[in-house]
């Protein structure tokens, strides 16, 4: 899964380097400096020279607490930030161009972007799955049926949110999804701040 997007990706992903090893040279090694990204993160923010300390980072900090997930495929800031948080989070939207989108009112309208698209069209089947579920009275296989289909598909963020008022099923995705940290949430998946992180 790409560490910025979240998209399943089965071919291309991109050994990123968070600060560019063309400006960085020394880093270009450092197991610190590295995260997986798809080929639309990774070329969006290309060399861009950064300070790390000016980002959240989904491998330090609870993306999933800083960023709300909506049906659409938009991406928005969580409410609650306090101003670092906000800042911070916001310029990770920036960098990657998460919350590009081809809506016409939308502040960043790119055609050639599709990764809202992927979003929205997972939230359609998340949505499907979890009305199988409620409609079969939440049954244990039918719980491990929408876990399989959240790892095959991706998008561990717009599951939980869809999911958000069934913690057995948060729990799952949390423990599925390879590199989720499970001390960004409480046992019911509710997302917490990341002990000594910025979020």
């Amino acid at each position: 899964y790409c560490s910025y997007c979240e998209r399943r990706m089965s071919t291309s992903l991109a050994v990123e380097h968070v600060l560019p090893k063309s400006i960085y040279p020394d880093l270009e090694t450092e197991w610190a400096n590295f995260l997986l990204a798809c080929v639309n993160c990774n070329s969006v923010k290309g060399s861009t020279d950064i300070k790390r300390e000016d980002h959240i980072w989904p491998d330090n900090d609870n993306t999933f607490l800083a960023f709300v997930y909506a049906k659409g495929g938009f991406v928005y800031l969580a409410d609650d930030l306090n101003a670092e948080q906000r800042s911070k989070a916001q310029a990770l939207l920036d960098l990657v161009g998460l919350q590009r989108h081809q809506a016409a009112n939308w502040p960043d309208p790119r055609d050639r972007d599709q990764r809202w698209r992927q979003r929205d069209e997972v939230w359609a089947v998340a949505e499907i799955f979890r009305a199988r579920f409620e409609a079969l009275d939440q049954v244990d296989a039918v719980r491990e049926l929408v876990l399989e289909a959240a790892q095959g598909y991706g998008f561990f963020s717009v599951w939980m949110t869809v999911f958000e008022d069934y913690p057995t099923i948060r729990a799952g995705l949390i423990q599925l999804f390879a590199g989720t940290a499970p001390s960004c949430f409480t046992p019911n998946g509710k997302p917490i701040n990341r002990p000594g992180r910025v979020i």
